[in-house]
C-alpha cells in the first residue's frame, strides 16, 4: 500500500510540474504552457471571428469545432490543477488545498474559460438566459498572464498597491457623491426633471470627474456651471492619483527586474541566507525601507512552508529566511581571505590582538568560537580552537585560502 502510495505522489507531483509554467530544460512542462497559449489564442480568434455574419455563415461549423476542442482542453486543464493542488499549497490537507486553489482569483478564471459554455448544456430550457456569461471568455485573456512575467508584473502592481488603489477610489466615491449633492442643490430648481434628488447627479458627476462629459446631462446656471468648472478640475486631479499609483508600481517593478537581470549578467553571484530573529531590526519593516547597497538585492523569502518573491512593499516578519544575493568579489589586487585554525600550541594563544606580530597588510576580520561568529577588536583574546578569517596580502602559514 505504501509502494501505491508513493507512485500516486509522484504522479501527482510531476503533473504538477507539467501544467505550471516550467523552465527551459523540462521539455513536457514547456510543451503544455505553449499548448496553453495556443489554445486561449485560437480560442479568443475563433470566438471574435464567429461574431461576423459572412465568416458565420460559411465557416461557423469550423468555428463552433474549434471552439468545442478549446474549452475541452480548459476543462482538462481545471480538473488536472485540481488534482495537482496538493504540491501547489503545501502544509495543508488535499481537500483544504483543492479548497484554495478552487477559491483563489486564478481558479475562478481558469473555472470560468469553460464553465459558461457548458452552461446551456446543463441547462437547455435557459440556454438563453445563459448567454449573458459568454462575455466572462474575455477572462481567457487573463491566463495569459500565468506564462509571461512581463504580463505578472501587472498582477504583481494591484497586489502590492492593492491598499492605495482602494483609498483613491474610496476618495473619487466621496468626491462624486459630494459633486452629485451640490450639484442637485444648485440645479434641482431650474431642471427639476433632470436633477430630481441627490443620486440623480451620480452620473454627471462621473462623466465630468473621470471624462469630458457627454453633454446629456450639464448644468444651466451660473452657479452650477462655476460648481462645475470647479468639479472638473478636481477631478483631474483625483484622476491622476491612482495613476501615479500605478505608475509607481511599474517604475518599482522594473527596477526590481533590471537589478536581477544587471546580476544575472554576471555568472559569479553569491547567494546568502539570513534568519530574522525578534531582535532584528529589519523585521517589521517594509524591503524598500531597508538601506541595501546598490549592488545588494533581496532574491526571496522563506516563510514557513512558502517560498515569497520579494515585492518593495513587502513587509518582513520575525522568523522569515531572507535569500540576498550580490556580486562574488574578484581578486583583482590579489587580496585572499583565509582560515587559521588555533590549536593549543599555536603562538597566537592566549594573546591579545593588539600584541600579535602580524605582517603588514593583514587583518582578523572575523573569529568564530564554537558556534558563534565575533566580529574582532584589539583587546580580544585569541583561545585554542578559535577559527580566524583573516584577510591578507601577504602569504601565511598554517592558513587554509577560502574559496569565494
Amino acid at each position: 500500500m505504501g509502494e501505491t502510495l508513493t507512485k500516486k505522489e509522484r504522479f501527482k507531483k510531476r503533473l504538477y510540474q507539467i501544467v505550471e509554467v516550467g523552465y527551459t530544460k523540462d521539455l513536457a512542462s514547456r510543451a503544455y504552457d505553449y499548448v496553453g497559449v495556443f489554445a486561449i489564442i485560437l480560442n479568443l480568434t475563433v470566438s471574435v471571428m464567429y461574431t461576423f455574419d459572412a465568416l458565420r455563415g460559411s465557416i461557423g461549423a469550423i468555428l463552433l469545432f474549434i471552439e468545442h476542442i478549446t474549452v475541452l482542453f480548459f476543462a482538462v486543464d481545471y480538473f488536472l490543477r485540481i488534482l495537482s493542488s496538493g504540491y501547489r499549497f503545501k502544509g495543508v490537507t488535499e481537500g483544504k488545498a483543492v479548497l484554495k486553489y478552487v477559491i483563489s482569483v486564478e481558479g475562478m478564471i481558469d473555472l470560468f474559460s469553460f464553465l459558461p459554455y457548458c452552461l446551456p448544456v446543463f441547462f437547455p430550457g435557459g440556454a438563453v438566459a445563459f448567454r449573458m456569461f459568454r462575455i466572462v471568455r474575455i477572462l481567457r485573456l487573463f491566463r495569459l498572464n500565468a506564462y509571461y512575467d512581463s504580463l505578472n508584473v501587472i498582477t504583481n502592481i494591484l497586489k502590492s498597491k492593492g491598499q492605495q488603489l482602494l483609498s483613491s477610489m474610496f476618495i473619487i466615491f466621496v468626491l462624486m457623491l459630494a459633486s452629485s449633492l451640490c450639484m442637485y442643490s444648485v440645479e434641482h430648481e431650474a431642471q427639476p426633471d433632470v436633477f430630481e434628488n441627490a443620486f440623480s447627479g451620480i452620473w454627471w458627476a462621473a462623466s465630468a470627474l473621470l471624462t469630458v462629459g457627454y453633454g446629456d446631462i450639464y448644468p444651466v446656471t451660473y452657479a452650477g456651471r462655476v460648481l462645475g468648472t470647479i468639479i472638473a478640475f478636481l477631478g483631474v486631479g483625483v484622476v491622476a492619483v491612482p495613476t501615479g499609483i500605478i505608475s509607481a508600481g511599474f517604475v518599482e517593478q522594473y527596477t526590481m527586474l533590471k537589478q536581477y537581470n544587471d546580476l544575472t549578467e554576471d555568472t559569479d553571484i553569491h547567494f546568502i541566507k539570513v534568519r530574522l530573529d525578534g531582535k532584528c531590526s529589519w523585521a517589521g519593516k517594509r524591503i524598500k525601507d531597508l538601506d541595501f547597497p546598490s549592488d545588494i538585492i533581496v532574491a526571496g523569502i522563506e516563510r514557513t512552508e512558502s517560498f515569497l518573491m520579494p515585492e518593495a512593499d513587502m513587509l518582513l516578519e520575525s522568523g522569515d529566511m531572507i535569500i540576498m544575493a550580490a556580486r562574488t568579489y574578484k581578486d583583482e589586487w590579489k587580496v585572499e581571505l583565509k582560515e587559521i585554525v588555533l590549536t593549543a600550541e599555536h603562538p597566537w594563544c592566549d594573546r591579545k590582538i593588539s600584541d600579535l606580530n602580524i605582517l603588514k597588510k593583514t587583518f582578523i576580520v572575523m573569529v568564530r568560537r564554537d558556534d558563534q561568529m565575533i566580529v574582532p577588536h584589539g583587546d580580544m583574546v585569541l583561545k585554542g580552537g578559535d577559527v580566524l578569517v583573516v584577510y591578507s596580502q601577504k602569504k601565511l602559514p598554517e592558513a587554509t585560502v577560502v574559496k569565494i
